[in-house]
This record gives structure tokens, sequence and C-alpha cells, in this order.
């Protein structure tokens, strides 16, 4: 059967939000995929995006077929969204009907003014996040996480995170070996599981004005599994463990064990989720050494083992995985 996908636009709509997500889907239909895509406004006429671009649409949503799936992207100003009652009572109407529905980025603020994410949990991007709780109390704001799904509701974090929502739904639907087909011909990375955070280690850091403390956190966020002791990092650029720590305190406002640390945890959880090593294979790829040491810090971090979190986040791979 035929899964129809529409993409509910209005005006000043960021264009990566409908793109990315629309590409997925497309890209899917070449590996056992039967979407059919359509976008929609109000009335059926022309949107002009964020970014300046004006789109067309297929129709207006009273001509809409029955909906698979209806993606609401979201828009840098999410005001006049929020206050348009015609959109508001076409998104009602559709995602009241529709399987599932997929807000993206800013999209999670016109969804939530429906009503339909009263009580629960969504994401949006991290720069919003407090803006929605404020705006929409009755909503469980998630402000890290890229994505989230409560019941048939989906919302993400910002901008690109709609493709892993979507790479997420094509899994959902078609299964782990679709997906990753479709992440590899689109170039991105696959499995980042939807309670990852929105922030890489090395983007949590400040940005260092130092070049040699650049170097440092480069090497180390590019190797997780390396060498990376206090003395071995500070040889690699020529000055003392002292004044490295100096630095990293200063410019980084961290340590230096403290950044490998979550560096190393950060690739342990892409390893988890994509691959089916044993943890001790986890714990020395990521840097960790032992998978006692590796349970620990997900102890105190995630609140989770790793076993534990590799059953929750798991987006493909063998069953039957190694549980600690």
């Amino acid at each position: 059967m035929t899964h129809v996908i529409a993409v509910l636009l209005h005006e000043g709509v960021q264009l990566l939000d409908v793109a990315g997500p629309v590409d997925v889907f497309a890209a899917a239909n070449e590996h056992g995929g039967r979407y059919v895509l359509r976008t929609a406004t109000v009335t059926g006429g022309p949107v002009r995006t964020s970014a300046g671009v004006t789109l067309a649409v297929d129709c207006a949503v009273a001509d809409l077929p029955p909906l698979g799936t209806l993606i609401v992207p979201g828009a840098p100003d999410w005001r006049p969204a929020v206050l348009d009652r015609e959109l508001q009572g076409a998104l009602k109407h559709l995602a009241t009907a529709a399987g599932r529905t997929a807000a993206v980025c800013a999209g999670a603020f016109p969804l939530a003014a429906t009503g339909l994410l009263d009580g629960r949990r969504a994401a949006t991007h991290w720069e919003l996040a407090e803006a929605l709780a404020r705006r929409f109390p009755r909503v469980s704001v998630d402000a890290d996480s890229l994505f989230v799904r409560d019941g048939n509701l989906y919302t993400s974090a910002g901008v690109t995170a709609g493709i892993d929502l979507a790479l997420a739904l094509v899994e959902e639907d078609l299964g782990a070996d679709a997906a990753r087909a479709v992440a590899r011909h689109l170039v991105v990375f696959l499995a980042r599981p939807g309670g990852q955070s929105q922030f890489s280690a090395r983007s949590r850091v400040r940005q260092p004005r130092t070049p040699l403390l650049r170097t440092v956190l480069d090497a180390v966020t590019a190797e997780p599994g390396g060498d990376h002791t206090l003395e071995s990092l500070a040889r690699r650029v020529g000055v003392s463990a002292r004044h490295l720590t100096r630095l990293f305190r200063a410019e980084a406002g961290t340590t230096p064990a403290r950044f490998v640390e979550q560096v190393r945890l950060e690739a342990a959880t892409t390893l988890l989720v994509t691959g089916g090593d044993p943890l001790d294979a986890v714990a020395r790829h990521a840097g960790f050494g032992s998978p006692e040491t590796l349970r620990r810090v997900f102890q105190r971090e995630l609140g989770v083992t790793p076993g534990a979190y590799r059953e929750r986040f798991r987006t493909s791979g063998p069953p039957g995985v190694e549980r600690v």
C-alpha cells in the first residue's frame, strides 16, 4: 500500500525543514518505500520561505487524500503560525486524522497551539525551548534531545534534526537496512538516536582563543580511543601539564579529563546504537578501556547502564547483544 505524506507549509517556513524530510522519503522510494509526497497550504497558494525562496504547493489542505504522515515544518518567526486560526484548524484536523504527525524544529509551536501536545513531551530547537515552554506550559519540553516520540506525535530539534527524524520514520516503516541505505545516499550520519543531545561534546565547550588548545580539542574529538592523558596531550602541543590545565579552565570552561570523558561517552553512545560489538569492544574503541569503566560513566552521566541505553535507542544491528 502507498503511504501518503503531506507537508503543511505556511508563510515564513524554513526551507530545510521542508526539503530535508522530503528528500529522505523520496530517497526511500528507491529502497522499497511507496511514499506519495504532497505539499499543501490552507488555500493552495504559494508561500515565501524565511530564505526568500518562494515555494509552490501541490494543493490546498481540503484536497489532500487521507494521510499516513503529516509533516509540520517550522518558521524562525513562529508567532504568525501560532496566531493563524485557519492554519490551526487545518493542522488540528489533519493531525487528528493522520497516522502520525511529525513537527520539525519550530513546527512544534503551531502543533502545540492546537492543544494536541498538551501533557506530552516535545522537542524543538534548543534556542526555542524556553519560549515553547513559556508559551505552552502544558507541554513537557525536552530542550536537549534530537527528536521525541510521544504516541503518534513526533517533534524534532532544529533544522537538520528533521532529517534524523525522517530517517527514524523510514526505519519504522521499512527497517534499518533501508534507513541505512537512504542515509548513505544522502551522505548523512545514520543512527543519531532521538535521545542524543543536540550538541556534540566538542560544540558544548567554549571556542578557545589559543590555537594550541584548539589543536588538542580537535585531536581528542578525532580519536576518542587514543592516548589522551594530561601528560600526553601536553606533550602533543609542547606545554606543561599545568599550563594546559589552566588553558582548559580559562578558555574551554572545563578540565582536560572532563572533556576527554565527554568525547568518549559520546563515541560510546554512537557505537552502542549503530553496531553490535560486545561491550568490551565498545569500551576499548571509545577509550574507556574496560566495560566496568564504561558502565560506571554511563551510570553517573546518563543514569542507565550501557546495555539499557543500547536497548532503548538502538536503531539497527543484530539482536541479542550483550547487556550490562
